[in-house]
C-alpha cells in the first residue's frame, strides 16, 4: 500500500535549499465562459535527498508523508537533465 501516490511531471525552477527543490507544474484547463485552454502552474516543494536535481530539470514527483511544514513530494527521478550552455573556446591567430 505505500506504493500509492500521486505522480506528477513539472521542470526545477529553484534548487538553493538543502535536500529540497521547487517544481512547477503546468496544466491546461478550459476556461470556464469562453472555453478556451488556459495554461494553470503549480509549484510544489519536494524532497531531494541526493540533491541531483537542477534548475531547468525535468523531474517526476510522488506525493508521500509530510517531510516538513511544506514538503509533501518526493522527487523520483529526473526525466531530462537541463541543456546547460558549454563555453567554446574558440582560437585566435594573432599572427597578424
Amino acid at each position: 500500500m505505500g506504493n500509492m501516490g500521486k505522480e506528477l511531471i513539472g521542470t526545477v525552477i529553484s534548487d538553493k535549499m538543502d535536500k529540497t527543490v521547487i517544481v512547477e507544474v503546468e496544466r491546461l484547463t478550459l476556461h470556464p465562459v469562453y472555453g478556451k485552454p488556459v495554461k494553470k502552474r503549480s509549484k510544489f516543494v519536494a524532497h531531494d535527498p541526493e540533491n541531483k536535481c537542477g534548475i531547468g530539470d525535468k523531474v517526476r514527483i510522488k506525493s508521500c508523508r509530510p517531510i516538513s511544514k511544506t514538503k509533501r513530494w518526493k522527487v523520483v527521478e529526473v526525466i531530462e537533465k537541463a541543456k546547460t550552455e558549454e563555453l567554446v573556446m574558440e582560437e585566435v591567430d594573432l599572427s597578424s
